[in-house]
C-alpha cells in the first residue's frame, strides 16, 4: 500500500509567480504516493499571467495532473469545512499577503476560504512560505502563524540574502515530508534550513 493511499490533500496555490512552477513536481509525488489532489489557486494566481508562465496553462497542467477542476472562488473552498472534504490542505506558494490576511482573520479569497475550512475541523495546514518580505513588515504574521495550531511549515530559509535581505521561501521540495508529518501531529525539523 502507497505511504498516502486514501488520503485526500487540498492543494491551494498563491501568487507569488517565480515560485509556481516548482510545486507541481510535489503534486505529482503525492499522486504517486496514492494522494488524491484537489486543486485550489487564488485570483492572483489563477488570472495572471507573467514571465514565469500563463495562468490559463498553470490551470490546465494541474488539472490534467490532478484529474480535478481548479476551484479559484470562495463558494467552491468553502463547503470543505462543513463536509469535511479534506484530511490536509497544502498552501504552496504561500504569499506574505495571503499570510498576513490569514494571521488576522481575513477571508476573502478561495484559497483563505479553504485554510479557514480546514482549521475550522481542527485538520492540518501546511505552509510553505515565499516572500520578499518574511523578515519585514510581514515577520509579526509569519510569529502569529508558528504558534497557530495546526498550521505546519514547509522548511524555510533566505533565498537570497545579498539582494533580498528580508526574502523567505520555503523548500519546495520538503513538501512531501512536512505533510506526513503534519498528518501525524508533528512540525518537521528543523524549520530555518539554508536555503
Amino acid at each position: 500500500m502507497k505511504e498516502l493511499e486514501g488520503k485526500k490533500i487540498g492543494f491551494a496555490i498563491c501568487g507569488s509567480f517565480c515560485t509556481i512552477g516548482k510545486v507541481f513536481d510535489q503534486i505529482e509525488k503525492l499522486i504517486n504516493n496514492g494522494a488524491e489532489v484537489f486543486p485550489i489557486m487564488s485570483s492572483n494566481a489563477s488570472t495572471i499571467d507573467t514571465r514565469f508562465g500563463r495562468a490559463e496553462d498553470f490551470i490546465d497542467r494541474l488539472e490534467k495532473l490532478t484529474g480535478n477542476k481548479v476551484q479559484t472562488k470562495i463558494e467552491e473552498t468553502e463547503p470543505i469545512g462543513p463536509h469535511k472534504l479534506y484530511d490536509i490542505l497544502v498552501v504552496a506558494p504561500c504569499t506574505g499577503n495571503t499570510m498576513a490576511k490569514l494571521a488576522n482573520a481575513v477571508t476573502d479569497t478561495a484559497v483563505l476560504m479553504a485554510i479557514k475550512a480546514t482549521l475550522r475541523n481542527a485538520y492540518p495546514v501546511v505552509v510553505a512560505i515565499a516572500t520578499n518580505d518574511g523578515l519585514g513588515l510581514s515577520l509579526k504574521n509569519f510569529g502569529t502563524l508558528m504558534n497557530t495550531r495546526n498550521i505546519y511549515f514547509v522548511p524555510f530559509g533566505q533565498d537570497n540574502y545579498r539582494t533580498k535581505k528580508n526574502s523567505l521561501v520555503a523548500k519546495m521540495d520538503l513538501i512531501y515530508d512536512t505533510i506526513t508529518n503534519a498528518l501525524e501531529g508533528t512540525q518537521i525539523q528543523p524549520v530555518i534550513v539554508e536555503y
